[in-house]
């Protein structure tokens, strides 16, 4: 739902009080204040973007370029989502609560990207999910909302427990509790501390990224206010990215990114699918952060943090802004006829080598090479600059001429953006060990890079859906928690 709502179905709105006043001027006070948050950190990142300095504190806090550029990520997001809550929530009777949440979550966020003490982290990671929660069942007297929060607790909190065991047993064993300085003893710790841990820490990003099979909190959580939802998909999911570059050297020691390869494109492929099948405009963009989500994992699972931390970014911004504009959505969306997959030789000819030059040309901008792990990302460039040109090639008010000068243009100015953040944001993680480190070719990734591309092609003809038990359990296996949907009885 778009709007918090009260058991009797409408908005639960209260009167022009003192106390709605009061509501109001606490959302407005909030929402400058994080502007105010986001400035800072931009200007500082802009002034001193080639010579930020590492700062410590004693042994808790670490600052670094990483640091505030997810600060500044984070504050803006915030921002934009308090902005709109302001005017969106306007006579909601938890107006107040839901901006002070938000502005506590946002604190909580900035606490764990500077957190250089295994406990503080943990801490952290724990309030992180707990104001999400909060933020998930803002409207305590709405039942299904009461059970989507509980629901998405429980996953919360399970992800913290595997991070706590992880963590502890990292910083037990080897008498080091600051995360900044864990990764120069990790080659030293035998493989029955590190694979445990990493494994730990696995499951706990997987989790919070609403990875197969942990997936169904992220969709029960579609009862939140559509600002909660915005944030949530902008940012609280995105942690994972954080905490996994943050234990970049963990993985490598314990060797089990491939873990992460492969549950990170198993989610991307099915939650692809599952998204074709929705027909409520929040469980299409749940499905799909669920799907980029699983990409980000992929990209940590081939090495390169620094793109998950690209991908994370972009993703952010791609992703609020369709839930704060999912109400125009519903109000221009009609029933249409499915389209078929139909395209002619030289259409297919222009997709192909668009694709092909889409790929070259990333390569020689990130400095990728064709012979490691860097190779997937590279084809993921070529699907995404050959399906562009598809959705170019097919439109029908474009002329010859634009069809064959728009899509170099496009991918040209999009590459080069990319290219522009992947080598700024590589730039401020200098101080983070291997976190652009290409791993070799494995007979399992070449393997599941096959079926990854048989998938997105199976996808996008529709193959799916003339196999009647495939399309089924795609349904199942895309609905939210039962409780979380139409249980209780409106009053």
């Amino acid at each position: 739902m778009s709007k918090p709502r009260a058991n009797n179905g409408s908005p639960n709105r209260v009167p022009k009080t003192n106390t709605a006043n009061h509501s109001s001027a606490i959302s407005k006070f909030v929402a400058i204040f994080i502007w105010l948050l986001f400035f800072s950190n931009l200007a500082f990142l802009i002034l001193n973007f080639k010579t930020i300095p590492t700062l410590e504190f004693a042994g808790i806090l670490h600052l670094n370029g990483f640091t505030i550029l997810i600060w500044t990520t984070v504050t803006f997001f915030s921002a934009v989502v308090s902005s709109y809550a302001s005017n969106y929530l306007k006579g909601f009777k938890y107006q107040s609560q839901f901006m002070l949440y938000c502005l506590g979550f946002t604190f909580t966020v900035l606490l764990l990207v500077c957190s250089d003490n295994v406990l503080l982290l943990l801490f952290s990671w724990m309030l992180m999910g707990v104001f999400m929660s909060k933020l998930i069942g803002i409207d305590a007297r709405w039942g299904e909302a009461r059970s989507a929060a509980r629901y998405a607790l429980s996953f919360f909190l399970t992800g913290t427990l595997f991070l706590s065991i992880g963590l502890l047993l990292l910083a037990f064993y080897s008498g080091v509790f600051r995360i900044y300085e864990l990764p120069k003893v990790i080659f030293d710790l035998p493989l029955y501390i590190t694979i445990p841990a990493a494994l730990c820490v696995i499951m706990a990003a997987i989790v919070q990224s609403a990875m197969y099979p942990f997936h169904k909190w992220l969709l029960s959580a579609m009862t939140s206010p559509t600002p909660a939802s915005a944030l949530m998909h902008a940012g609280f999911v995105n942690g994972a990215g954080i905490l996994l570059a943050l234990f970049a050297t963990l993985l490598f020691a314990s060797e089990t990114l491939t873990i992460l390869f492969v549950i990170g494109g198993f989610t991307a492929i099915l939650a692809q699918f599952t998204k074709l099948l929705q027909v409520n405009v929040k469980q299409k963009l749940a499905c799909s952060t669920i799907a980029q989500m699983g990409f980000m994992i992929m990209q940590c699972g081939l090495g390169f943090f620094n793109a998950a931390v690209v991908h994370l970014i972009l993703h952010g911004f791609y992703k609020a802004y369709l839930f704060l504009s999912s109400g125009e959505e519903v109000g221009q969306t009609k029933p249409q006829n499915l389209k078929t997959l139909k395209i002619k030789p030289l259409q297919a000819i222009a997709v192909l080598a668009f694709g092909a030059l889409g790929a070259y040309l990333f390569a020689e901008f990130t400095g990728k090479n064709w012979t490691d792990s860097g190779v997937f990302l590279t084809l993921i460039v070529a699907i995404t600059v050959g399906q562009a040109t598809y959705n170019i090639v097919k439109e029908k008010s474009l002329s010859d001429v634009q069809k064959l000068f728009f899509p170099p243009i496009l991918f040209l100015i999009g590459i080069g953006v990319y290219a522009l953040m992947y080598n700024g944001v590589t730039i401020l993680m200098y101080d983070m060990p291997l976190i652009a480190q290409s791993t070799a070719l494995t007979g399992v990734q070449i393997t599941f890079g096959v079926i990854f591309l048989l998938g997105f092609f199976v996808m996008k003809l529709g193959v799916y859906r003339k196999i009647p038990w495939l399309y089924v359990k795609l349904l199942n296996i895309s609905q939210p928690y039962d409780k979380s949907v139409l249980m209780y009885k409106n009053k």
